[in-house]
């Protein structure tokens, strides 16, 4: 977190945005966007969305219409809306218009903590929640079906007995309308939130263990059907990157996370992927490309080579590997690993089956002409070798001559037995399902062993400056229309619902 440090920061870069908006200005605005994008605003984060936007404007040329209100009443409104975004001061909200089916994807913006807002110097010497029981103060709540201020204010209140003993003398559908009554003086106390209070210097801000203890998190979000959404997310970017929209945040008095991303117009992630894995993910990439506005070059082969590629210095934003030994291999240079699915191992034999292949141990059969992934450039081949040393047959296969072609990919070895040149292969079963045309002149063998098997995880590279745009892209890859994927290629989905 950063906060007093960021100000003078802030200031720096809006100036800087501003300065090089007067040098140029967007014609249609971004993508030939010809009006407005339209965004409901919790009214308590007037200030720093207010500057962000015009600054925004300035650069890019996409006005962006700013409607505000409270949390819960634009909420409300969503429904019959043709907003393309909704920032709500409590996540609560984004979390219940999410499973509405209102939003899509949500951004964390920063955080704020609820306290008691009284007039310079504190005359009343208000110190605590207690006090909000006090005859001689004239308080002020916000509407806890209208504000995030006034819905988290019921809920502590309750908590600790004081709700049903406060007498409010003013009820305000946003925590704006608390701020500007403290500042007229016409009421003595009110529950506002720190960032807000730091605006006015009219108001001192006390803090209360009772609100201390939950941190409330600004979020935004694009709703799913948002005239403009790629452009929308442009700017949910653009407002929540640690060098642009965040230090305005921060010199507004708002507590930011440090770990934000960098802002891009068009940020380049590259993404390191076993091939199997490429029949369940291209569909996702590239839709995730188009919504986002982003560019995702993903790289396909065995994962021993990609293993071995990181080792001599690239650096991929993210790595999704075909097993958990191949990411452990690299642990070090990744964020905590997620293990999405796992893919049986099968074996590959000509339609018909006419060389008799049932079971690992007929790959012996003299006469063969065998095709195993590379132990050392692919998990596939490594756990092939594994799989067969166990049951005390790989070295008799390699001493028989029957093993023929190592392939650093299963995708080849498959194509090399469709077109005759081996009699039988191990591969996984996403590789015998990526084309209809393999089953059809394949015959599919399973194999009936612990060790057929690979588990695939996923981990975002420590480096990036792009984690929370990648972990939406996980976000896509694991929905209910990436998983069907998955399973429609011979996956099984490892992943609690």
């Amino acid at each position: 977190m950063y906060k007093a440090k960021a100000i003078f920061l802030g200031i720096v870069i809006l100036a800087l945005v501003l300065v090089a908006g007067l040098v140029w200005r967007g014609g249609s605005g971004k993508d030939g966007l010809d009006e407005p994008l339209v965004m409901f605003c919790a009214a308590g984060i007037r200030a720093p969305v207010e500057a962000i936007a015009a600054a925004y404007e300035e650069e890019y040329g996409v006005p962006v219409q700013l409607q505000f209100g409270g949390s819960g009443t634009l909420l409300s409104s969503l429904k019959v809306s043709n907003a393309d975004i909704y920032l709500a001061a409590d996540t609560s909200y984004t979390d219940l218009a999410k499973e509405e089916g209102l939003l899509a994807e949500t951004m964390e913006v920063s955080y704020l903590t609820a306290g008691l807002g009284v007039p310079k110097g504190n005359p009343k010497g208000v110190k605590s929640l207690e006090d909000l029981k006090r005859e001689d103060l004239k308080v002020g709540l916000a509407n806890p079906e209208a504000a995030s201020v006034g819905k988290f204010t019921k809920k502590v209140l309750s908590e600790h007995g004081v709700w049903d003993g406060v007498d409010a003398e003013v009820m305000t559908p946003t925590v704006n309308e608390l701020a500007n009554s403290l500042k007229l003086g016409t009421i003595d106390v009110a529950v506002v939130w720190d960032a807000l209070a730091e605006q006015y210097e009219e108001i001192d801000f006390v803090s209360v263990p009772e609100f201390d203890v939950e941190k409330k998190t600004i979020t935004v979000g694009v709703l799913k059907a948002a005239p403009h959404p790629t452009a929308a997310l442009t700017f949910c970017r653009f407002l929540t990157s640690r060098d642009r929209g965040l230090p305005v945040f921060a010199a507004e008095g708002y507590e930011v996370p440090e770990d934000a991303d960098v802002w891009e117009e068009t940020p380049e992630l590259l993404l390191f992927s076993g091939a199997m894995l490429r029949p369940a993910l291209q569909e996702t990439v590239t839709a995730f490309e188009e919504r986002e506005g982003v560019r995702i070059t993903p790289v396909y082969n065995g994962c021993g080579i990609l293993v071995a590629q990181m080792k001599a210095g690239e650096q991929p934003d993210a790595y999704f590997s075909c097993d958990i030994k191949f990411m452990d291999m690299v642990e070090e240079r990744f964020m905590e690993s997620k293990t999405v699915s796992a893919n049986d191992m099968v074996i590959l034999a000509e339609k018909g089956n006419p060389k008799g292949i049932t079971e690992l141990k007929d790959l012996v059969k003299p006469g063969l002409r065998i095709g195993f992934a590379h132990p050392e450039k692919s998990a596939l081949g490594d756990l092939t070798k594994s799989l067969l040393e166990d049951e005390g047959l790989y070295q008799d296969i390699v001493d028989s001559g029957n093993l023929v072609l190592d392939s650093p990919t299963g995708d080849f070895l498959v194509n090399q037995a469709k077109t005759g040149s081996l009699d039988a292969v191990i591969v996984y079963r996403s590789n015998a399902q990526a084309d209809p045309g393999t089953v059809e002149s394949l015959d599919i063998i399973d194999i009936d062993r612990p060790k057929a098997v690979a588990h695939q995880p996923w981990a975002i590279g420590k480096h990036s400056d792009h984690k929370r745009l990648l972990e939406r892209f996980y976000e896509s890859a694991v929905s209910p229309e990436s998983k069907e994927q998955f399973l429609s290629f011979g996956f099984r989905w490892e992943l609690e619902d």
